[in-house]
């Protein structure tokens, strides 16, 4: 057994978190794809057929109120609220990311545009997950605004009076460099604009404290490090003193007053409430509120902590495994910049992450020449990461 692998296993046998991974459905592929889509804890299948075979299949209709349907998307929401550092009342679960990047950047416009009407520019992360760009350049079209790209590092030098919305990522998808949303915050504060950030690669992977540092708008996906299953429902997160003044561009009836009065003029609930749209997708709903509760008893603190002390040991064992400079690693090693996830460059990174998981290694590619490897630290351990150092280290050779 070789040095980094009796390292590994002193690692896990210290390891508080462990015990967690027996929570989720395994086997003996290194699962380094959780960033794409987090693998299934074990609960959720005998969940998922009570919600089809009992309440959809027996209680049918009653379901919406006995069996709590119609509230799940503030239920979930508040679930969801201590791994982003936020206080209850202010998440709501349903739609996808786009959907809600498209309400939150679009009320975030109107927001700033109550107290500053001249206010016609956004500004977008240049860097940004396409989607994210998508809808940034349709909103700047329907509300008559300029669309500005600048790199995160740029955003507080572009900032102005005729600002009206910035849309940034929290960690770049590609890279997993962390940006500070602590002085981008601040900044995009001190111009008197609207903040509205894209948590989808560090919600349930590091602290993110939407409350403490007074972020506007926030939107991410449930399906990463949360585990929710594919396409389950992003959230929406309206910081509680805006929640009054935010105009969502898509008025359902889902987020009306009097939702079942049926009236020919909207009215627009109070609370979180209002980033509702439509009828919720209730089998993914349900399937990720029983996915969460693999967070019980468990600290966004003790998570990020093993987080990089997974990456710090898989740069370590890549560093002592691989051949000098046949892959180089664009996450930066700072821990203040740093998501939980390591991109390597490699010249052939399609073939080789084709033949990585022919072996049992399971990362993801990144056109053109990106190996990502995510880290989820409730169900990956150290063991994991040597042997898939290991492993990329022979693909390699």
């Amino acid at each position: 057994m070789s040095e980094l692998a009796m390292k590994a296993e002193k690692l896990d046998a210290s390891d508080e978190l462990a015990a967690r991974r027996a929570g989720f459905v395994l086997d003996d592929v290194v699962y380094l794809d959780g960033n794409s889509l987090g693998a299934l804890p074990a609960v959720v299948p005998g969940r998922v057929e009570d919600v089809v075979r009992r309440q959809w299949g027996e209680l049918r209709i009653r379901s919406w109120t006995e069996g709590g349907w119609w509230t799940a998307p503030e239920r979930i929401g508040d679930r969801i609220a201590p791994l982003v550092g936020a206080a209850a009342g202010q998440i709501v679960v349903g739609d996808s990311t786009s959907v809600n990047v498209f309400k939150a950047l679009v009320g975030a416009v109107r927001l700033a545009r109550l107290t500053g009407p001249e206010r016609d520019e956004i500004v977008v992360d240049a860097t940004t997950f396409p989607t994210d760009g998508y809808i940034a350049e349709s909103a700047a079209r329907m509300t008559g605004c300029t669309l500005r790209p600048v790199t995160p590092s740029e955003v507080p030098d572009v900032l102005g009076d005729r600002t009206a919305a910035v849309l940034l990522n929290h960690v770049d998808y590609r890279s997993g460099r962390l940006h500070d949303l602590p002085s981008l915050t601040a900044a995009v504060h001190a111009a008197g604009a609207v903040v509205v950030w894209d948590l989808c690669h560090s919600a349930g992977a590091l602290p993110v404290g939407l409350d403490e540092h007074g972020v506007h708008l926030a939107v991410g996906c449930t399906y990463k490090y949360l585990n929710g299953g594919p396409g389950s429902p992003a959230f929406l997160y309206v910081r509680a003193d805006l929640q009054d003044r935010f105009d969502s561009p898509l008025p359902g009836w889902n987020s009306h007053a009097e939702p079942f009065g049926m009236h020919s003029a909207y009215e627009p609930a109070a609370g979180a409430v209002r980033g509702r749209v439509g009828t919720p997708d209730i089998l993914s709903m349900l399937a990720l509120e029983a996915a969460l509760e693999v967070w019980d008893g468990v600290t966004v603190e003790a998570v990020r902590a093993k987080s990089l002390a997974l990456t710090d040991f898989f740069l370590e064992c890549v560093g002592e495994y691989v051949p000098e400079g046949r892959v180089e690693c664009v996450t930066p090693r700072a821990h203040g910049e740093r998501g939980s996830q390591i991109a390597l460059r490699c010249p052939d990174a399609g073939d080789v992450m084709k033949r990585l998981i022919e072996r049992g290694v399971v990362g993801d590619f990144r056109h053109p020449d990106v190996l990502r490897f995510g880290f989820t630290p409730l169900y990956v351990g150290f063991a994991d990461v040597e042997r898939a150092a290991r492993v990329l280290a022979e693909v390699l050779a």
